[in-house]
């Protein structure tokens, strides 16, 4: 009885912990998502992570669709030595606003959701994947480098009821001159 009774409660515990699941945002259009993105906010718990969430900077994507419908990702970042851009393809699912990539950097493909957006302002979006562990990123991104206070707490929410606890979620400041001649 006493076995019964701790396994009842471990269970309990795991789904109280256990990230919620995503799902995209309903009625979800690519052609409205295209454009330049600002990635305003992070929430990642990797250990690996750890010791860059101190040198983190807001990072700038744009977006395009190709004609098969799969999306492109130019991004930039900056990075202790300048100014690091990469691309990204994301391939459609038949789910509209989720999207499947190979990470060349861990060899194995990934999930990203856009789990909600009004095209003009804000969007979060969810990655997963797995690797030894469970490992999933919760982004924001911003039309512009600043978002209102409300967005950001939808963030947050979104955040925690993916069980990252507060120090993991970032909102970092600008980067200068990243992309090159951005003056921002």
């Amino acid at each position: 009885m006493r076995t019964t009774v701790i396994s009842v409660v471990m269970a309990m515990m795991y789904v109280m912990v256990a990230p919620a699941a995503v799902k995209p945002q309903k009625d979800f259009n690519v052609q409205k998502f295209t454009g330049k993105w600002y990635r305003v906010g992070l929430a990642y718990d990797s250990p690996g992570f750890v010791p860059l969430r101190t040198i983190m900077k807001i990072s700038v994507g744009v977006i395009s669709v190709l004609p098969n419908g799969n999306v492109n990702l130019t991004s930039w970042e900056a990075v202790p030595v300048g100014c690091l851009t990469q691309s990204y393809l994301y391939e459609r699912t038949s789910i509209p606003g989720q999207f499947t990539y190979f990470s060349t950097r861990h060899n194995q493909e990934k999930d990203i959701t856009v789990v909600e957006t009004n095209y003009t302002e804000y969007a979060l979006v969810v990655k997963h994947k797995e690797f030894n562990r469970e490992y999933t990123q919760v982004a924001l991104y911003g039309r512009s480098s600043r978002v209102r206070a409300e967005v950001i707490q939808k963030f947050k929410a979104l955040a925690l009821s993916q069980g990252f606890p507060r120090e993991s979620i970032l909102t970092p400041p600008p980067a200068e001159n990243c992309p090159p001649g951005s003056g921002r």
